[in-house]
């Protein structure tokens, strides 16, 4: 994986994070109970660390391979993007369910990054 795509990719993620979490904090604030708002800012916080990460890496010119890449990036769509999901339809009294699954299954893509890393580092 070239830096170039991974800050690439991390700025995009960032940047769509402080979107994210600007439109929780101003237009959500208002239809989302304390737990769904919570929830959203759980997944805003998540994809920014790991944004964070990707960029961190692609910056320092450390090599990491392109497992590591996707396990970062389809770890933060599937996980926070998962949550965007099923805290916004459930305010619209429509929940979709089929999301619920997902959420856990990005964790487990981020944590497979991270023990990645690891193994690369070691």
């Amino acid at each position: 994986m070239t830096q170039h795509i991974i800050i690439a990719t991390a700025a995009f993620l960032g940047m769509l994070s402080v979107i994210f979490g600007a439109f929780g904090a101003h237009a959500l604030k208002k239809i989302l109970s304390t737990d769904q708002l919570h929830s959203f800012e759980v997944g805003v916080k998540y994809q920014m660390y790991h944004a964070i990460v990707l960029l961190g890496l692609g910056v320092s010119g450390y090599h990491i391979t392109a497992a590591t890449y996707w396990c970062f990036t389809l770890g933060i769509v599937l996980f926070s993007f998962s949550i965007f999901g099923l805290v916004i339809s459930d305010a619209k009294g429509k929940k979709l369910r089929f999301l619920g699954p997902i959420t856990p299954v990005g964790g487990l893509f981020l944590v497979t990054g991270w023990l990645l890393l690891l193994i690369h580092a070691l």
